[in-house]
């Protein structure tokens, strides 16, 4: 994808690389949530719950309206293949299947900002705590859903979700790990 060697290891990354870098941050979250902040377990559980639930929004809006933006330019188009495109053209490309933090850092922390600009500072930990871990769901789901053979019924179904999203129509099936959001904004693969 790169010329420069240096660029190109900064493209790939391995699948446990992400649960690496975010469990710790996850632990901290906990800790700063419940013993920091003093939140009742109820409640953490709640607002973990809800940042989960805003994660599920994000990555459908994301897939959809950043990744599969086809921009005209040609710095464009170089972005979008940097960013997405590369991992349509070479969808089992094991070291291109989750977010290498050279991205999925500095998009934490951006997502962090937001969350901290926009909620009480009690909550903000809980519900980042369940926007993370929604964040490593779908990166461990989706190395899993190209990488894994599955007899459970419902992880079969994520699989062919994706998989038509790859292979049939890319212009449907947004969501990696459910497919809640393309049922409800109407991106969801027509029955036969």
């Amino acid at each position: 994808m790169f010329k420069n060697g240096f660029l190109e290891s900064l493209s790939k990354v391995h699948f446990w690389v992400p649960l690496v870098v975010f469990i710790p941050v996850i632990g901290i979250l906990t800790w700063e949530a419940l013993f920091v902040q003093n939140m009742g377990i109820l409640t953490f559980i709640g607002y973990t719950l809800l940042g989960l639930f805003v994660w599920t929004i994000t990555e459908y809006v994301l897939h959809r309206y950043v990744f599969h933006f086809y921009p005209s330019s040609k710095i464009g188009k170089r972005i979008h293949f940097i960013f997405h495109g590369v991992h349509h053209d070479y969808p089992n490309d094991a070291k291109r299947l989750v977010m290498p933090p050279s991205a999925s850092i500095p998009l934490a922390a951006l997502f962090f900002a937001l969350f901290y600009y926009l909620l009480p500072e009690q909550i903000v930990f809980a519900c980042f705590l369940g926007f993370i871990t929604g964040y490593l769901i779908y990166d461990m789901t989706h190395y899993a859903l190209h990488h894994a053979s599955f007899k459970s019924p419902f992880w079969m179904k994520l699989k062919k979700h994706h998989m038509l999203h790859h292979y049939s129509d890319s212009t449907k099936g947004y969501g990696v790990s459910s497919d809640f959001w393309d049922k409800i904004l109407g991106s969801n693969f027509i029955k036969k």
